[in-house]
């Protein structure tokens, strides 16, 4: 079980980071006490999302999370209205996949369904 990602943003980028979680059913948590609240976190079904605001934030060129969408369609059409740029992709194992461009240079997959088992 994946526990958490960490992902460096930069400080004015945080904010928009937060709606693209909610967006992708994330919600808001409390951090332990000894971050101070410097570190937002984020979680869906025992899965959380760090973000490390700061100012020597780097983005990955090809590496990114990808997340499972509950309903893809809504998801990445709300994505696309909240003004992030999607990118639709081949489907792998017969499921549509679509590309997220996140703030700071970040990209997210959104998946329609996890690979079987056997994948």
């Amino acid at each position: 079980m994946l526990h958490h990602v960490s992902i460096e943003v930069l400080p004015g980028d945080f904010e928009r980071w937060g709606e693209l979680l909610g967006l992708i059913g994330f919600e808001r948590i409390e951090a332990p006490e000894p971050l101070g609240g410097a570190i937002p976190w984020y979680e869906r079904a025992g899965t959380q999302v760090h973000l490390i605001v700061t100012d020597a934030a780097t983005a990955p060129v090809l590496g990114h999370a990808a997340f499972v969408a509950a309903d893809f369609d809504a998801t990445v059409a709300a994505l696309g209205r909240a003004g992030f740029e999607v990118e639709q992709h081949l489907p792998l194992w017969g499921e549509r996949r679509s590309f997220i461009l996140a703030p700071g240079g970040h990209r997210v997959e959104i998946m329609e369904a996890p690979p079987p088992a056997s994948v």
